[in-house]
């Protein structure tokens, strides 16, 4: 994001324990109006509650929020979640089913009745439901719900818009369209946009900045390209797809592997490492295929494998191998249809400027 977009939504040094365990843990963001930034972790480490502080509608223990420069919760402060001016969407879309769509798009504006018809009507126009108004949520597809709630949470105007897996009830042939459109609206208004989502796809897709949350802390921080080719840790690069994983001893800031010898600087002599690859990054040398190993400056050394199971995805398939040494098994994608016979053998070579080394 331009260093000159005005910052919308800052946390610094946010917390919050329950039962006395740290649920929420030294956290601090930052996003600029226009800039979505995804909180992404598995179950359980603490996003929603983050969210719900930001909001206001739990109280932090620790830390501060600031809302377009005002400080809206810290020390001797706290306010209320309906005078911070954010809007919320959740997974459920929260609907009032009594009440008919206009209703609930203009729940929460405090304006004149002629004007608040016109705004309503204008957003209903934004999210691609023009007419609807008189109807009720029953109504209603999943799709159009959601986009309901789009509509009244951009009503007031929100500066900050907080997102809790808005998503997730749809099924997958609806979401992609709608996700985009509403991305589309919220940059267009220039609202800054924190996202709550368990699924890296999600946030690969949508964020500008991928704040990777576990067991309440923020573990990497990035432009999301960054943060899946750089990964801080084995876990950050498990995280967002499957990896296959070569142990082996550093020695002289080199550890030895049925692939070759590995450059592996920082990690002392005698120390296990662990030489991580996602597997469309592993190759299978079809010109050497039962030839044997012949090391190429790039990639190293062959290996043999033979084949365990395969399996066609779609756009791609994904074999699994057992290797010659020390009973390991790696998995390798391959673009298309690729189904070789369970027992082939076949040699696997692996791109070394796309492997991770960690300390055990």
């Amino acid at each position: 994001m331009p260093d000159s977009l005005p910052l919308r939504l800052e946390v610094t040094h946010l917390g919050r324990s329950f039962g006395g365990r740290r649920v929420v843990d030294d956290v601090s963001l930052a996003v600029a109006a226009g800039q979505v930034t995804c909180l992404l972790g598995p179950s359980g480490c603490g996003k929603s509650t983050t969210l719900r502080m930001i909001a206001g509608v739990e109280r932090a223990a620790f830390g501060e929020v600031w809302l377009d420069g005002q400080r809206v919760a810290g020390p001797g402060v706290h306010v209320p979640p309906e005078a911070r001016s954010v809007g919320l969407m959740f997974q459920d879309f929260a609907l009032f089913p009594h009440l008919t769509v206009a209703e609930n798009v203009g729940f929460g504006l405090r304006i004149e009745r002629t004007e608040k018809a016109r705004r309503v009507g204008e957003l209903l126009e934004k999210v691609d439901l023009p007419g609807f108004g008189p109807k009720h949520p029953h109504q209603l597809s999943g799709g159009e719900q959601q986009r309901v709630a789009l509509a009244r949470a951009l009503a007031p105007n929100p500066r900050v818009m907080l997102m809790d897996e808005p998503f997730s009830g749809l099924d997958n042939r609806l979401r992609d369209g709608i996700r985009d459109r509403t991305l589309e609206l919220l940059k267009e208004a220039g609202t800054a946009v924190l996202l709550v989502t368990h699924e890296p796809d999600e946030a690969m897709r949508m964020a500008d900045e991928i704040a990777l949350m576990r067991a309440g802390r923020i573990v990497q921080k990035g432009a999301p390209y960054n943060v899946y080719n750089a990964p801080v840790d084995k876990a950050a690069a498990a995280f967002f797809s499957d990896v296959n994983v070569i142990r082996g001893i550093s020695r002289g800031a080199l550890t030895d592997t049925p692939f070759g010898a590995f450059l592996t600087p920082g990690h002392r002599d005698g120390a296990e490492v662990e030489i991580v690859i996602r597997p469309q990054h592993l190759r299978i040398d079809f010109d050497r295929a039962g030839k044997g190993p012949n090391p190429t400056p790039q990639d190293g050394a062959a290996a043999r494998g033979t084949v365990l199971r395969s399996r066609y995805l779609g756009r791609e398939s994904l074999v699994d191998f057992a290797m010659d040494f020390e009973a390991a098994k790696l998995t390798a994608s391959v673009p298309g249809v690729f189904l070789p016979k369970p027992g082939t053998v076949l040699w696997l070579m692996i791109r070394r400027d796309r492997c991770f080394v960690f300390g055990v």
